[in-house]
């Protein structure tokens, strides 16, 4: 009897989340083809959503480490649990909402056969510029490598989209505008819940800040 041999899934292998992170460095894009047809690649997908918030909120727990001041009522290790620990997993959960409104815009506003996984995997690693928040830590240039990081996510997301919706530019944009619109406003409502002093609350990175600094 032949004994069949089951292959390990491809997204399961280190060095391939390595070589597709690697092409989205050098602005290749048809690796969000590959993805799109590669449903082993979902975990890791996931995990760099998670990872991002993670590196992004140690870059807001080092803030808060040059800023630590009893007066202003900021305690390092409350920032450590809720930027870096709650808020990543927080940022993971609403970035479901924001594949999903961007799915529900291309499907039904602009006639995409894409499916819900494909946008998952793919937005999943254009998500992953979200970690060059750690440099906000760098506390004089925190909002401008803060926004950088979010641009450069927006850029390569928007490309996701185009490509594995099959849609023109301008719808791509749209759809990713608008699943991002409603990232940015559960986010900034979690960063005013629970808040560090006056400082932010549940978010990672630059989401950390509350508006009513």
């Amino acid at each position: 009897m032949t004994r069949l041999t089951r292959r390990s899934p491809t997204g399961s292998n280190g060095a391939q989340t390595m070589s597709w992170l690697g092409r989205l460095v050098r602005l290749d894009y048809t690796v969000f083809e590959e993805l799109r047809s590669n449903r082993s690649a979902t975990p890791a997908a996931i995990f760099i959503v998670l990872a991002t918030g993670v590196i992004a909120g140690l870059g807001t727990w080092l803030w808060a480490l040059q800023h630590e001041n009893p007066r202003f009522g900021i305690d390092v290790m409350e920032v450590l649990l809720k930027a870096v620990v709650i808020g990543s997993v927080v940022q993971t959960a609403v970035w479901f909402a924001w594949v999903y409104i961007t799915y529900m815009l291309a499907t039904r506003a602009f006639g995409s056969v894409v499916h819900f996984g494909e946008l998952t995997r793919v937005m999943g690693f254009a998500f992953a510029p979200v970690a060059l928040g750690v440099l906000i830590a760098i506390a004089p240039l925190a909002v401008p490598f803060g926004l950088l990081a979010f641009g450069i996510t927006l850029m390569l997301t928007t490309a996701a989209v185009e490509q594995a919706a099959e849609i023109e530019p301008r719808q791509a944009m749209l759809s990713t505008l608008g699943g991002f619109a409603v990232f940015l406003i559960f986010m900034g409502a979690f960063a005013n819940v629970l808040e560090v002093s006056t400082f932010g609350g549940l978010a990672p990175g630059i989401l950390f800040f509350s508006l009513d600094l």
